[in-house]
């Protein structure tokens, strides 16, 4: 770590605290938490702001299209056991609202920051981490983001040489290219439920061959490396063969990978396993992520899913038929304007549910989910849902705004 001398200049000062006044004036007019509007006040006093905040601190990124803001959450709870920890707990993960972030703490040890994927390798150079943790790659925001292969070669392009230690899912090939520029990679065996975005070798484009857990390419012999850590069940394996077991209140398989991507990140810095997945448990939520909330009467467990990949992960932990459940997909700005991706989820797992449907796309996932032989119910909103429901706890599953409009109307 870095010396504790201050690394602001003036300049710096003078940005921090104009940043931090227009973010409290943002809340004042209940226009959200402020983070990237006073961020972006504060890099246009100092472009060199961010660089200067990360100074003082151990840096640790971590990026992935789904799972980063948890596995950000999991991380900085392990390693608080050593030391004060910094993060942008809230998921403001482009460079605004990670400048916010780290100007709210002066005495923090770590940096713990979730990255968005475009943005990777620009945090990288401004932050020089410490560690990167890199999760999954799929299909998201399709007409904002770049395609997959495209974002795998700018990963692989801006972590080239890096000094960071890095710590990359084995079971993703996407991941695995990206990963593989880095001199010092630590792998972690945490699975790969949605392939769809990975039949094709990243490498020269050959056809992947996938046999159970295992993948390699034929033609030019691109493959998985062998992890050190891995998701074993309700276990963390370590590299010396010990298995730690995981108690999450946080659901799914998913979260169990991301646990131990996260053990793993918090073992670079002296954290050892059990320390590290015992302090994982005091995370009941994520940013209202998982919440069970009493909402007209009912129980209402509110999850979030923004892509293919999520959707399918949600399926695989929502109770069981006839549990109701309402679906809402928005496509504003912050989601992607393109609900193309609706058609590359499975719906056909919720078939014994009943189906009810909001959202401003309602109609998009109407027509889905016909097309899915699905019954289902559009309704006007999620009062009018709630109500037509059957007896029992409601899985609501919304993408990104759709869900922040939930969380508000709700009252959590």
């Amino acid at each position: 770590m870095a010396g504790n001398s201050d690394p602001l200049t003036p300049r710096a000062k003078i940005a921090v605290t104009a940043g931090k006044a227009v973010a409290a004036a943002s809340r004042a007019a209940g226009r959200g938490s402020g983070s990237v509007i006073g961020g972006r006040v504060a890099l246009k006093l100092d472009p060199d702001l961010l660089a200067r905040l990360a100074q003082n601190l151990d840096v640790i990124l971590v990026s992935a299209t789904n799972g980063k803001t948890t596995t950000t959450r999991l991380i900085a709870e392990a390693l608080r056991a050593a030391g004060p920890v910094v993060s942008n707990a809230l998921g403001a993960n482009m460079p605004a609202g990670i400048t916010s972030a780290l100007a709210g703490s002066s005495d923090a040890r770590y940096g713990v920051i979730e990255v968005d994927e475009k943005y990777l390798a620009g945090v990288a150079r401004d932050t020089a981490p410490k560690c990167i943790a890199l999760l999954n790659l799929s299909r998201d925001q399709l007409d904002r983001a770049a395609e997959t292969r495209m974002l795998a070669e700018n990963w692989r392009e801006g972590l080239a040489g890096s000094k960071a230690v890095v710590v990359a899912n084995c079971d993703d090939p996407l991941v695995v290219w990206a990963a593989s520029s880095s001199p010092n990679v630590i792998w972690v065996a945490a699975g790969q439920m949605w392939k769809d975005d990975a039949w094709s070798c990243p490498s020269c484009g050959g056809v992947m061959q996938r046999p159970g857990d295992d993948w390699y390419c034929a033609e030019c012999g691109f493959r998985r490396p062998t992890p050190s850590w891995a998701l074993s069940g309700e276990h963390v394996l370590d590299p010396h063969g010990s298995a730690w077991p995981i108690h999450l209140q946080l659901p799914g398989r998913a979260n169990k990978a991301n646990a131990a991507s996260s053990a793993a990140v918090a073992a670079v810095f002296g954290v050892p396993p059990q320390v590290a997945l015992e302090r994982m448990y005091q995370v009941q939520a994520v940013a209202g992520r998982y919440d069970v909330v009493q909402f007209m009467q009912r129980d209402l467990r509110l999850l979030l899913a923004k892509n293919p990949a999520g959707w399918l992960e949600t399926f695989s932990l929502i109770d069981p038929p006839p549990a109701p459940v309402i679906l809402s997909v928005n496509a504003r700005g912050a989601d992607g304007t393109d609900t193309s991706w609706l058609w590359d989820v499975d719906y056909t797992r919720l078939t014994g549910h009943p189906i009810f449907v909001i959202g401003d796309r309602k109609l998009d996932l109407a027509v889905r989910l016909e097309v899915a032989n699905q019954h289902f119910q559009v309704c006007e909103n999620i009062d009018q849902a709630v109500q037509m429901c059957p007896p029992g706890r409601i899985e609501v599953i919304a993408n990104y705004t759709a869900f922040q409009d939930l969380r508000r109307h709700v009252g959590n």
